[in-house]
């Protein structure tokens, strides 16, 4: 068996182990204190948050599968948090190896910088689990509260320096649109990871016409 096939078996079982630990738990509360809910009131709030999760479910699938590879694919939609953590660090790693996203070499630094990013969350917290009555007053404090908003803007603006400097002529069309729409419809910033697509595709419309016209 090769490399690939083997890591999507590991990966299918540990998928749907993952999924199956997250389902037992409210049902095994449910069990616990013999309350069950009516079918009717967990079909209207299923129906009511179900399609936006499939919906940015699909997305992040389409979008990020491609940049971490089979390996850190499994890994960091089992663990989770992929746009706040996991592919920034792929990426990252990725860049610092000077690797190229989708041969042998990125596959393996991307599942190296997933796994490594999985043990250092879980890490962090549980040490922020620990010590949460002492950073409470830290983390809650309004001096430090624009730093904490501004967490994931900064970690995907220093890699947004590093691939548009590479690549600026594919990436000036999706940031000026996306910079446009921002300003005209603010509302929008809760809605990024639905978007993400969007400046993908256009990304992928620029660099075709340029490739046609020899440009790239």
């Amino acid at each position: 068996m090769t490399y690939d096939n083997k890591t999507h078996v590991y990966g299918k079982i540990w998928t749907w182990t993952a999924v199956i630990m997250v389902l037992m738990v409210p049902f095994l509360i449910c069990i616990y204190y013999n309350s069950f809910p009516k079918f009717t009131d967990l079909a209207k709030g299923f129906v009511g948050v179900a399609p936006i999760f499939w919906s940015v479910g699909l997305i992040e699938i389409l979008t990020y599968t491609p940049m971490l590879g089979t390996g850190g694919s499994y890994m960091a939609f089992v663990t989770g948090n992929l746009t706040g953590i996991k592919v920034p660090a792929a990426l990252n790693a990725m860049q610092n190896m000077e690797v190229k996203v989708g041969t042998d070499e990125g596959e393996v630094i991307s599942t190296i910088a997933v796994s490594v990013s999985a043990i250092v969350t879980t890490i962090v917290i549980t040490l922020g689990v620990i010590f949460l009555s002492f950073l409470t007053p830290i983390i809650n404090s309004e001096t430090l509260a624009p730093a904490f908003d501004n967490i994931l803007p900064a970690l995907f603006g220093g890699l947004a320096v590093v691939f548009i400097s590479k690549n600026w002529k594919i990436s000036i069309a999706p940031l000026i649109f996306m910079i446009i729409l921002f300003l005209l419809i603010p509302s929008l910033a809760s809605s990024v990871g639905v978007l993400v697509p969007v400046g993908a595709g256009i990304a992928i419309l620029v660099a075709r016409i340029l490739y046609k016209k020899n440009k790239l």
